[in-house]
Formats: structure tokens, sequence, C-alpha cells
């Protein structure tokens, strides 16, 4: 099977001629380094064909090891590249954006501040045009403004908008950790074609052990909702909790509802044919 991973983060050791911005973040699971060569390891030893590399939060908005990845590899990854968007001259990069070697597309994070105080205050409303018109896929992680999101997809149906983990995250005190409002706010914005969602990093919301049973009835309930053609497999590898087999099999194994045809869609076509990555 052509298994394509929706997300992933590579990073290079921070160093005093390029410190960490000072957030934190699950991604530094894997430690203070996890290399194109790392992953290349793990995506090989799971089967994994492809990946999509995100440029990780705490390494700031640098993409250059990404796109440097993607340029030697590109046959094996793709970059969703990071913008500060809040930025004036920063709107000077859009038009050429996808001219840039590797970069398939664009990854926001509105679920946090500031992010998400730019949905509301102006400060992106000449982002989701220009975005459009210039043909960028975004990658958005949008946990809490799902109906905003809803909108922008209204207002610009030609912008692609992919909303990762399935717009899941998990607080440190909350149990279960899977949303079941957060879930029903995804599936109802799904009447817009042009979101699709990343049904990425799900392990990490399991409170149980690979199969993870508690995973299956979400799952069906957002696919129900999508099909096939716009639920992307990944895994958010360095976020692990489980193997990357396990992850893999998740849904090519433990999920008996999902026929063949829809797991060659859900495991790595569907997501070529969004970001037009030819296989």
């Amino acid at each position: 099977m052509f298994i394509v991973d929706s997300q992933v983060h590579i990073w290079a050791p921070e160093s005093p001629e390029e410190p960490w911005p000072k957030v934190s973040g699950p991604e530094m699971n894997a430690g203070p380094r996890f290399s194109a060569d790392d992953l290349l390891r793990e995506m090989d030893a799971a089967g994994v064909a492809r990946a999509v590399l995100v440029p990780p939060a705490h390494a700031g908005n640098r993409n250059e090891l990404s796109i440097a990845a993607a340029m030697a590899h590109p046959d094996r990854f793709a970059v969703m590249g990071r913008l500060a968007l809040d930025q004036r001259a920063n709107r000077g990069l859009i038009d050429s954006w996808m001219d840039q070697p590797g970069i398939v597309g664009m990854r926001l994070n509105v679920r946090t501040e500031p992010g998400r105080s730019w949905l509301s205050d102006g400060t992106l409303d000449w982002f989701w045009p220009a975005a459009e018109r210039a043909g960028i896929p975004l990658m958005i992680h949008a946990t809490g403004v799902l109906d905003r999101i809803g909108e922008i997809a209204h207002r610009h149906p030609g912008l692609k908008i992919a909303i990762d983990h399935l717009a899941l995250h998990r607080d440190v005190d909350q149990k279960p950790y899977v949303n079941h409002a957060t879930l029903a706010a995804l599936c109802d914005i799904a009447i817009h074609p042009n979101i699709a969602v990343k049904a990425s990093a799900l392990p990490y919301f399991s409170a149980q052990p690979y199969p993870f049973a508690d995973l299956h009835a979400p799952i069906r309930q957002v696919f129900d909702a999508y099909g096939p053609r716009r639920v992307f497999w990944g895994t958010d590898l360095t976020r692990r909790t489980c193997t990357y087999t396990e992850a893999v099999e998740l849904f090519t194994k433990a999920l008996p509802w999902l026929g063949e045809a829809d797991q060659q869609w859900v495991m790595g076509r569907a997501l070529c044919e969004w970001l037009d990555w030819s296989a």
C-alpha cells in the first residue's frame, strides 16, 4: 500500500546562531534533534513511502531544514511551510510561496495565541483571499475555532483547508482525551467541500493501548462526514505514544469497516491529490 504521513516534524539542535523561541510542546518528546535521516529510518521500518514535513513551532518560523530534506529526497518529503503572517513585510511572499522547492502549502496554528486572536482582530483578513488566489493549500490547527474556519471556507471556496488532528487537543487534566463536542463541530463544517481533515496524532488522544478501541467510533464519525477523499492519515510521529507500525495498523488492520479501496485513499492517495503531489 502507498502510505503517506500527513504530518511529521524534523529539527536540528538549538544553537546560539539559531535559538529557539520560548515555547514548549510535545514535539520535544523525541529529544533535542530529529533529523531527516532519523525519519527515513522510521518510515522505512514501518512501510511509509512519503511524509509531509511541518516545521515545528519550538524551532520558530524556519523552513530551511525541511526544504533541504525535500530537495534531497523529493520522492519522500514535501513541506507545509510556516510564515509569520502578522508581519506586513511577509505579505509579498504569498504570490510566490508555491514556487519554493519542496513546498506544497502552508501550516497555521490558530488554536493558541496569538493566532487565535488574529481570526477576529483583522490580522488575517488579507491572508485568506491572497492564499486562495495563490493556490496555497493550508493545514490549520484549529481546535475551538471551527465555526470560524467554516465561515472562511464558505467565503473562499477555492481555498483548500485541512484541519489538523481531527481538531482535537489534549489538555493535561482532560479525560477522556477525545472531545465529542469538538468532533460534532468538525463534522458540521464537512458541508464545505474545500475542508478536509488530518487523522493525525490520534494515538496521542487514546487512553488505551493499541488497537486504541476508544478511537474507533470517533474515526468512523468523522470518516462518515468527510468520506475517504477528505481524510488524511498521519502520525505527528515525535508525539508518539506507540510504535510507528501501530499507528499505521490502526487504520490498515484495526478498523474492519474501512475497506481496502477506502484505505488506499485515506493512507496516502487522497492527501497527494489534495496537495497536487504527484505519486
